[in-house]
């Protein structure tokens, strides 16, 4: 039984109409879909054909979210991978892949099974074998590490945490519009997933990083991310960097968590759309 929503197969089909190289793009925890929409447009305008899925029972909305925040529990890596995977098999073309913290991990999982023409992972969670665990990760993940139970629960962050986490860059105005404009509950067991990998040979954080398939790959780190600071990007970049495809690893400086939303995203797109547009130019 099909995954996707009416929403995403109208997308799906409306960029196999198109004809041009379609990018599918990838949110992580505590975002939607709709938070994409800025890069879309900006693809969008450069040749490409975008599409966003959510993850398996998202909401449309965030006001949708917020009522009922429960929906968003026990999304599980590996179905929300087979989810995205499900979109791209119902693509014409082989796509380019962007995500971001959670959404570039599974970003990277596509990778490795050879699905994807180009990918771009930004600030993305760790994969199993991404030893570094800087303190300020393990702060930012406290709200759901913290207390076991919140395993089978949807977590929904303070503007606080949200600040610490995401937008310890910014000034306090932006923070709380960001929190307000994009923040809904996540799932908890990605984390668990994330926290575990490296003592559970079964995990579904695993990244086939030696598929000759994988095709280029470009890791993008914040300087002054919190939640995956360059640590952690830089030790994926290493794992990543021994397959034979091209990989690339960019840090922006003076950019958190929130890189993909708040006011200099398009300094993050732009260096994706120029990653992008090169590894795909030859198609």
């Amino acid at each position: 039984m099909s995954t996707l929503t009416d929403t995403e197969i109208s997308e799906i089909e409306k960029a196999n109409a198109s004809g041009l190289q379609p990018v599918v793009f990838i949110h992580g925890l505590w975002l939607l879909s709709s938070s994409w929409a800025p890069w879309r447009a900006l693809f969008e305008e450069n040749g490409f054909s975008a599409i966003a899925p959510g993850w398996p029972d998202d909401p449309e909305s965030v006001e949708e979210a917020r009522k009922d925040p429960d929906v968003f529990a026990h999304k599980m890596v590996k179905q929300v991978t087979d989810h995205y995977l499900e979109a791209i098999d119902a693509l014409t073309l082989a796509p380019a892949v962007v995500g971001h913290s959670f959404g570039g991990l599974i970003a990277q999982k596509i990778a490795g099974t050879g699905a994807s023409e180009a990918t771009v992972a930004i600030d993305p969670a760790p994969f199993q074998g991404v030893l570094p665990l800087p303190v300020s990760s393990l702060k930012s993940s406290a709200p759901v590490l913290a207390n076991p139970l919140n395993f089978g629960k949807a977590v929904a962050l303070t503007l606080e945490q949200f600040t610490f986490g995401w937008a310890n860059n910014l000034d306090a105005a932006e923070a709380e519009e960001l929190y307000t404009k994009y923040h809904v509950a996540a799932s908890g067991v990605p984390l668990f997933q994330a926290a575990t990998a490296n003592f559970n040979p079964f995990t579904e954080t695993k990244v086939d990083s030696k598929n000759p398939a994988r095709g280029p790959l470009l890791i993008i780190a914040g300087e002054r991310d919190n939640t995956v600071p360059p640590a952690m990007t830089e030790a994926a970049y290493k794992i990543q960097s021994k397959n034979p495809g091209t990989t690339e690893y960019l840090v922006i400086p003076g950019r958190g968590h929130s890189l993909t939303i708040d006011s200099g995203w398009k300094e993050v797109a732009d260096e994706t759309l120029v990653f992008l547009t090169k590894q795909t130019a030859n198609d």
